[in-house]
């Protein structure tokens, strides 16, 4: 990228902040939205499926991207991921059922994937690392802000509004991002003598879609498989097989789509590892917790996104914090361990909450997991970035996003697997406990109650109040009674989510005590200090 001023500079960031914003704020005024979304369309087996789909696309856009913004520069790429996620975002708001809303949330995700590929690599080109970490803070907390905006907009939306508004809402923002950027942001002339992988590129696709394909088909419910059958143990098969070529191929082109030569360097590889379980616990986790408070709590959209909002200003402040310090340090593997500890915490006592857990003890529990995401999350993109050549930033920021992604979607699907599996059999249990008072219960009853039988609709609030009003009063006690029951039956599924995640993040806290802290460059040091000898460099430069 060509020298520019401070000012320039400063609006080039100013462009990739609202585009960042832009996609950030749209994921985030879902997740507290989709299970009413969810109850509406039907389709509680396929609710991760929505967020699933979205993460995988955005896994296989952004590493895709990576190489290809190196050659070609990054604004074309910016541009088209604004352009895919707007085009995703307006279709997803025309769903009539969970199968078109899937299909739209691919698109959203690709868009999703060479948006953060590239805004992240773009601060790479502008900034040295140690200057880096003040603007990496400012992205991080550009999450914080649409972490804390976008449950209240999401809530408010769908308890108020028609629930298509959640996708469109925000389209403006996207309208004006892509201007900016079009405006401000400099082009940049194609790499001579580069290659585009098109063989590994397609390898690498056929590596990643079956196998995040069988994490995600694998477990109990409707459109699901046992883990031993032949569907899933065939998309391993072929998973590995694509991966295997993938390797030979890797190794003998001129230019590869991932270059094997930098996981040779161990803090880019045990970066990307630490960024692969951090996310797996994460957002494995993190997804259930809008179905404990609405589903088990029986807490409103709009005053559920009052409850996730301590969490989100949480992480917004420790990463803008945690920013500022490692500018100033240089500093960032202390609080790295600092930062996994303090959420593993977090998850383990979310993991003791039950249905009758105050609202002021789950709130205090979120708390404790957002500050640890804000100090812990900033952390591995930079050290990635400080790892490598200027030019392989590119690649190197998409494939620390591939870990990333990876790991958020196999964390959904393992977890999305343990939950259903637990909610069977709690449900199978509960049944055979209930066998005979529901042989005995009044025949109204008994027709609200099945209702409700199906723990989605323990997500529909009004349709409860409705049940409920529609009973004499002397049955509503009775109809309480037994929605407890549910309600304590999905929380306990819900809750062996928070403690698998809990175990995923402390294997990323045993990894991170094998990170090497290395000198973060400023402007004055183009290169990192202890980088410049031995086989760090010659990883770095690798390819």
């Amino acid at each position: 990228m060509e020298q520019l001023s401070d000012k320039r500079k400063i609006s080039i960031m100013i462009a990739i902040i609202t585009a960042l914003f832009f996609a950030a704020i749209n994921q985030t005024i879902i997740g507290i939205a989709m299970p009413r979304i969810i109850a509406r369309l039907g389709g509680m087996d396929y609710y991760s499926w929505a967020i699933t789909i979205y993460l995988l696309t955005s896994t296989v856009a952004s590493i895709l991207v990576g190489k290809l913004s190196d050659i070609y520069g990054r604004k074309p790429f910016i541009l088209s991921g604004i352009g895919l996620f707007m085009i995703g975002a307006l279709l997803s708001g025309f769903s009539s059922s969970i199968f078109e809303l899937i299909t739209y949330r691919a698109i959203q995700g690709a868009g999703a994937g060479v948006i953060m590929s590239t805004v992240f690599t773009a601060i790479g080109d502008l900034y040295e690392p140690r200057e880096r970490a003040k603007w990496t803070g400012v992205m991080s907390a550009v999450f914080g802000l649409s972490s804390v905006l976008g449950p209240l907009f999401g809530g408010y939306i769908v308890d108020h509004l028609d629930w298509h508004w959640v996708f469109w809402i925000f389209l403006p923002l996207g309208i004006v991002a892509f201007v900016l950027i079009m405006l401000n942001f400099p082009k940049t002339a194609k790499r001579e003598n580069e290659s585009v992988d098109y063989w590994g590129s397609a390898l690498l696709t056929l590596t990643i879609v079956p196998m995040l394909l069988a994490f995600s088909w694998a477990g109990q419910g409707e459109g699901k498989y046992p883990w031993a059958s032949w569907q899933i143990i065939g998309l391993f098969a072929a998973a590995l097989a694509a991966f295997a070529i993938f390797m030979q191929v890797q190794l003998r082109v001129k230019s590869p789509v991932l270059p094997l030569g930098l996981f040779k360097n161990s803090v880019f590889t045990v970066s990307n590892l630490v960024g692969f379980f951090l996310n797996a616990g994460m957002m494995g986790a993190i997804i259930y917790v809008p179905i404990f408070v609405q589903g088990v709590k029986g807490i409103s959209p709009t005053m559920a996104g009052y409850v996730a909002m301590p969490m989100s200003v949480a992480m917004l402040v420790t990463t803008a914090v945690a920013g500022q310090l490692i500018s100033k340090t240089g500093k960032y593997k202390k609080m790295a361990l600092i930062g996994l500890v303090i959420m593993t915490l977090g998850m383990v006592l979310m993991y003791f909450m039950k249905a009758d857990t105050s609202i002021g003890y789950l709130i205090g529990y979120m708390i404790i997991l957002g500050l640890g995401i804000g100090i812990a999350m900033p952390v591995f993109s930079l050290t990635v970035q400080n790892a490598v050549s200027p030019k392989m930033l590119g690649v190197a920021t998409a494939t620390s996003q591939l870990f990333r992604n990876l790991g958020g979607t196999i964390g959904i699907a393992v977890m999305g697997s343990v939950m259903s599996s637990n909610l069977a059999k709690r449900m199978t249990e509960q049944a055979s406990a209930n066998a005979q008072s529901a042989a005995q219960m009044d025949p109204a009853l008994k027709e609200k109650l099945a209702l409700f039988a199906n723990p989605q609709e323990l997500l529909d609030q009004p349709k409860i109040a409705e049940a409920m009003k529609s009973l004499p009063p002397d049955l509503q006690a009775a109809f309480e009674k037994m929605l407890d029951m549910f309600r304590e039956t999905l929380s306990s599924a819900i809750t062996t989510t928070f403690l698998t995640g809990a175990i995923v993040a402390a294997v990323a806290v045993v990894i991170a005590l094998f990170l090497k802290e290395i000198p973060l460059r400023s402007a004055k040091d183009k290169m990192p200090k202890a980088a410049v000898s031995g086989k760090e460099t010659a990883a770095s430069s690798e390819s």
